[in-house]
């Protein structure tokens, strides 16, 4: 084993932060800006509206499938090693994606991108919490992390709408090429090899993970077109809780799970969590229905609506740059709690909308509640979602907190889109699409409301007292519980 990583500089600290945000932008900013490109991708690759919805599923659910594996890759070989790996993968499948041309072809390229991100993510967080110590540093460094997650999801809807626009929507996936590029080069000079630590995959953990998301959220998907009563529904909803299942009882009995159950132990920990899958569950609602309203019904072209995302994307920055400060002042916990039930009020006032809605007040104005409940709620849920774990444990949770956010995009989008469809059954007038963005966005508001009781419930005593790093352990918690 490597000894651990000292404390950067000062200098290098920057670097460092600097190299881990500009590779965690890259992939929250893929997680968006897609949508502007949506209409465009449709007619030139052949998606129906129904199987679009996957543009951004095969991505998200390969992601966060895998992103448990990928931190555990990261504790066994290096974390330095596995972001560059994770560079390398997500630049080539960002080139492949660039250059399909087929439905399928967009989709495979989508999921290895996905497999690349599963390894990138939890490796930037991960750096992160072990190279900046708990205290004002650290809280710094996790504000920006947290914001980055925000403010990459609005910019990227505005790019999207730019390149699809004004060039062509591979523009938006072929500039991570050499920005990766450039991200290997500064990682090989400004981070050192991270600790190394002796072990084993979880594979079989990782395996029924992903299997188990993706039967779930495909059935759902599926009844969009099929209905409830379909039989391959079914079975996919079935066979996907089923696999889940087998996936806790996995975790209780492997000797070094990939999602070790103490993390739970938490009540701050698993709050984060939940709160984070329900509040991105309802966002990729609002980034894959507003996108659509705005061009279907609107008549925006993709520039004009990614420009239409800015009383969003600016009130989103301003309030995520002054995220620091406010945490100093008023801690976590509050500006939590004010973040999901400004985004939640935001959402609902979003959900009125019809065929003749007016821009600016029915979506401009509720998008600037969204902007800024944005940016007070993402820090304090991935501060939440590691607070008080061990070194060892650093790389899982840090996962965990990446996982919840894609698995809650992707299993949010599909209720949202089975919920919408099944009030229009597929139609594609213009009536049918403000009818269905309408639906969607209104139980997107539900999804948030849930995550914010979640957070007041399990959150926010967490302002009245400060965690412990919690003892990594190696043994099962079966073999514990026996001891």
């Amino acid at each position: 084993m490597t000894s651990p990583a000292a404390r950067p500089t000062p200098t290098h600290a920057g670097a460092l932060l600097t190299i881990i945000l500009v590779s965690y932008f890259m992939i929250i900013l893929d997680n968006s800006i897609v949508f502007t490109g949506l209409p465009r991708i449709r007619d030139e690759l052949g998606f129906t509206t129904a199987s679009l919805s996957w543009v951004q599923n095969a991505y998200a659910l390969v992601f966060g499938g895998l992103l448990l594996l990928g931190a555990r890759a990261g504790d066994i070989f290096g974390r330095r090693r596995m972001f560059i790996v994770g560079l390398i993968i997500f630049s080539l499948a960002s080139l492949a994606i660039g250059a399909s041309q087929s439905a399928e072809w967009m989709l495979g390229a989508r999921a290895v991108q996905g497999v690349g991100s599963a390894i990138l993510a939890p490796a930037t967080l991960a750096l992160l919490t072990e190279s900046f110590a708990e205290g004002a540093a650290r809280t710094r460094a996790v504000a920006a992390y947290g914001s980055v997650a925000g403010i990459g999801a609005s910019v990227g809807l505005v790019l999207g709408g730019v390149f699809a626009d004004l060039t062509s929507w591979r523009v938006g996936f072929l500039i991570n090429v050499p920005i990766g590029a450039v991200m290997i080069i500064a990682a090989l000079r400004f981070i050192a090899p991270s600790a190394r630590t002796s072990g084993r995959f979880d594979v079989l953990g990782a395996i029924t993970s992903t299997l188990g998301m993706t039967g779930l959220v495909y059935g759902i998907v599926r009844s969009a077109e099929f209905g409830w009563d379909d039989a391959v529904t079914l079975t996919s909803i079935a066979g996907g809780l089923a696999l889940l299942g087998l996936f806790v009882v996995i975790e209780w009995r492997a000797h070094q799970p990939i999602m070790p159950l103490r993390l739970f132990r938490s009540s701050t920990r698993s709050g984060a969590y939940g709160a984070r899958m329900l509040f991105l569950g309802a966002m990729m609602g609002y980034f894959f229905y507003v996108t659509q309203y705005l061009q279907g019904v609107l008549g925006f072209s993709p520039l004009l609506a990614g420009a239409a995302f800015l009383p969003m994307t600016v009130v989103n920055f301003a309030v995520a740059m002054a995220i620091p400060r406010l945490t100093h002042r008023f801690g976590n916990a509050p500006l939590l709690a004010t973040g999901i039930g400004v985004t939640f009020a935001g959402m609902f006032w979003l959900g009125q909308i019809t065929v003749d809605s007016n821009y600016w007040t029915a979506v401009a104005l509720p998008m600037v509640l969204i902007g800024i409940g944005q940016g007070l709620a993402f820090a304090p849920l991935t501060a939440a979602g590691i607070t008080g774990v061990s070194h060892g444990d650093a790389g899982a949770a840090s996962g965990l907190v990446n996982a919840a956010h894609q698995l809650g995009g992707s299993l949010g989008l599909g209720i949202l889109v089975a919920v919408a469809a099944g009030v229009t059954n597929g139609g594609e007038s213009v009536g049918a699409v403000a009818w269905e963005a309408s639906t969607a966005l209104t139980a997107g508001s539900v999804l948030l409301l849930l995550s914010f009781i979640v957070a007041l419930v399990f959150v926010v005593q967490w302002k009245r007292r400060v965690a412990q790093p919690e003892p990594a352990q190696s043994e099962p918690l079966a073999e514990k519980a026996a001891h």
